[in-house]
């Protein structure tokens, strides 16, 4: 249901078309384009993969048109990459957990509201190269997207179609970037998306149908070149064909909304959905991936040997998840005549994922189904003109199938009972909006929310069924419930526009991931603390010009010992780093716009339970700028990335990074694009 920013008591941030126009000539990666006006977000990885990337320390919801893309049994760290940013109107996002919102909202939400078609028929073309400014003509790349709306008295249809082609990634010493071959490289990459949106209006209701079909895969040309994080060496990369299938993901979204204002004196909103995800992962040659019924097999391709004289073989992996929903929610605006909002629905909920090997075909992670069911009431109500409260309930009723199953060889060859357990618990949220005057709105808020582990990294491990090798009573899989408390205050008068909000996220038996000698992340299960603070400011120095600044500080720990102590910092796979994004906007008479902007990253240390430093953030700023230029026909927008050239390794790389993926930044980036509507 649509709310106002001003009654939800949490910050919210809104990237509108403007704005994410003015970011997209700069980059189109959406990761970026996030981490530079949402406070809290994790900076870009600049890969295929997104994990890592966080939403106040914790995995937010990403929706488009409110369909999940989260991955909520397999989190494969691949679904920041599910649409083109060309198909995108504005980007909504909650900043934190929310009751109302079950499916892993545990850092927030960040819904892609697609666009639709208004006004006249209009057909709208867009080109687009880049270039880095040190580096090989290997390093350009370009893009077009084709768009067409058409909108009647009751009807209206817009289709686009999109194509990428991202050259190589080099740093500002002109050297190629090292390639990420395992989670997935989104340089030296394709990617294509077509989409549809259809509505209908009648007297008081609309019916509309959206399908988005995603493809980005990596090219495969070249290969990693390992570094030396020791000694500062950075990973770099080699054209050479990969020995494996290139990385890829594929997804196709579709939604079916029909919205009544009036059923009974209620606003009605029905969404039924689907999406269909499928993400190829690079190969290797690791022993963990070993299976002795595969030795000497022409079906695989020897690439070493391993510790104990096996033969080892490229392997690589893919994750297949296929999600069904339906939400149906109401809106009461004033029930019984008392002053009283009250939104409340369902949302039914089925996820079937598995993780298999691509080339011998075992499974890794066994076909899972899961199966949500959640009923959810929100009240508002006007204590007095300024003065408004909210409070409500959700009830989350979820069932994990898993059929019987054997680990990998790698990983003990266990033999796993499957079973069905299932999980309650009621959620809830309180909180209270107080508008002092015009200018000023107060707000505190406690709110739960409620997500599964990634249950597929613990199915897929035999250590978490060596003592207990069945799913039933296995608490790794136990449901994540955090408890969240924000307050914060909004002001907007004069020339200036501030947000700020203190949070602070616990968890008693939450989720940390943590990567292992190949690579792969395991799920560690332990009592985790988030806290931070998030603030904004605009200041409209004249009609033309705007200064504004994003600021997060965040820090979490956890109980590494289960001693009930909170002695350990989360590491940069679970939380993001401080910053401060400045920006200064000038609209010319001549409708010419131009926008500086300063991406500071602060150094930070993360120490363990003895005070010892474990890793060493060295903090590092970037500059952008983009111009835009109206023309009698069209519009032509130029835009450098990294303006001043900055040297740096990426926060990823310096935290959680090893040899094979310490890798650096982009260096200095052009872009010219050119736009026009007829």
């Amino acid at each position: 249901m649509d709310k106002p920013v001003s009654s939800i008591p949490n910050m919210v941030t809104v990237i509108d078309q403007e704005q994410l126009q003015q970011q997209l000539a700069v980059s189109n990666d959406l990761s970026t384009i996030i981490g530079n006006l949402a406070p809290g977000f994790s900076p870009s990885r600049q890969k295929m993969s997104s994990t890592g990337e966080t939403l106040r320390g914790r995995k937010p919801l990403i929706m488009i048109d409110g369909v999940p893309q989260s991955n909520p049994l397999r989190d494969g760290g691949r679904s920041g990459k599910t649409i083109d940013p060309a198909m995108i109107e504005r980007i909504e996002i909650i900043h934190g957990a929310n009751a109302m919102h079950g499916m892993g909202a545990q850092g927030g939400i960040i819904n892609y509201i697609t666009k639709k078609a208004e006004g006249e028929t209009e057909h709208r073309i867009t080109l687009e190269a880049s270039a880095p400014t040190d580096g090989g003509s290997d390093g350009i790349g370009f893009a077009t997207t084709y768009s067409f709306a058409a909108a009647g008295d009751s009807t209206d249809v817009l289709g686009s179609i999109s194509y990428r082609n991202e050259g190589i990634y080099y740093d500002a010493k002109g050297n190629p970037i090292g390639m990420d071959t395992t989670q997935g490289e989104s340089a030296d990459s394709q990617s294509a998306n077509g989409f549809i949106k259809v509505g209908k209006d009648f007297d008081e209701s609309r019916l509309q149908f959206m399908a988005s079909h995603y493809q980005i895969k990596n090219n495969g040309d070249w290969m990693t070149v390992n570094g030396d994080k020791d000694n500062g060496i950075p990973t770099g990369a080699e054209k050479s064909p990969q020995p494996w299938e290139a990385a890829n993901n594929t997804v196709t979204t579709a939604s079916l909304d029909y919205s009544h204002q009036d059923i009974f004196g209620q606003q009605m909103n029905i969404q039924a959905f689907s999406q269909n995800f499928k993400a190829l992962y690079g190969g290797g040659c690791w022993a963990s991936f070993y299976n002795p019924e595969f030795e000497g097999s022409d079906q695989v391709t020897p690439c070493g040997t391993g510790d104990n004289g096996e033969t080892l073989y490229y392997e690589q992996s893919q994750n297949h998840s296929n999600k069904l929903g339906l939400k149906v929610s109401f809106l009461n605006r004033n029930l019984f005549d008392s002053n009283v909002k009250l939104a409340y629905g369902v949302d039914v909920f089925r996820d079937t994922t598995k993780q298999d090997l691509y080339v011998t075909g075992y499974e890794w992670v066994p076909e899972s189904r899961y199966d949500n069911i959640a009923g959810y009431a929100q009240a508002d109500y006007n204590i007095t003109s300024k003065l408004t409260v909210s409070g409500g309930l959700r009830y989350e009723h979820a069932k994990l199938v898993v059929d019987d199953y054997k680990t990998l060889w790698g990983s003990g060859y266990v033999d796993v009972k499957g079973g069905s357990p299932d999980f309650s618990k009621t959620l809830g949220n309180l909180g209270l909006n107080y508008q002092l005057n015009k200018q000023w709105r107060l707000y505190t808020n406690f709110s739960q929310g409620f997500s599964m582990p990634d249950i597929g990294r613990v199915l897929r491990d035999g250590n978490n069924f060596i003592n207990n090798p069945s799913i039933d009573d296995n608490l790794s899989i136990t449901p994540i419930v955090t408890d969240n408390y924000d307050i914060g205050f909004d002001y907007s008068g004069g020339d200036w526009l501030i947000k700020a909000a203190y949070f602070v996220s616990h968890s008693d038996f939450g989720s940390r991931l943590q990567r292992n000698d190949d690579g792969i992340y395991e799920v560690k299960r332990e009592e985790n603390q988030i806290r931070g603070i998030e603030a904004s400011a605009t200041w409209y120095v004249t009609d033309q010009d705007d200064l504004g600044v994003n600021m997060a500080f965040t820090e979490g720990k956890y109980d590494s010992n289960k001693d009930g102590t909170l002695d350990t910092d989360l590491d940069g796979s679970n939380i993001s780093p401080n910053r401060i994004n400045l920006y200064w906007a000038r609209m010319f008479d001549n409708d010419m716009s131009l926008r500086l902007q300063a991406n500071m990253f602060l150094s930070r240390d993360f120490k363990d339970k003895d005070n010892a430093v474990t890793a060493s953030f060295h903090g590092y700023t970037t500059f952008d700028a983009s111009l835009a230029i109206p023309l009698s026909y069209g519009q032509v927008n130029l835009a450098v990335q990294n303006l001043t050239n900055t040297d740096y390794f990426t926060y990823y790389s310096q935290t959680v990074g090893n040899d094979s993926r310490y890798f650096k930044g982009r260096g200095r980036l052009v872009t010219v694009s050119y736009s026009v509507a007829f």
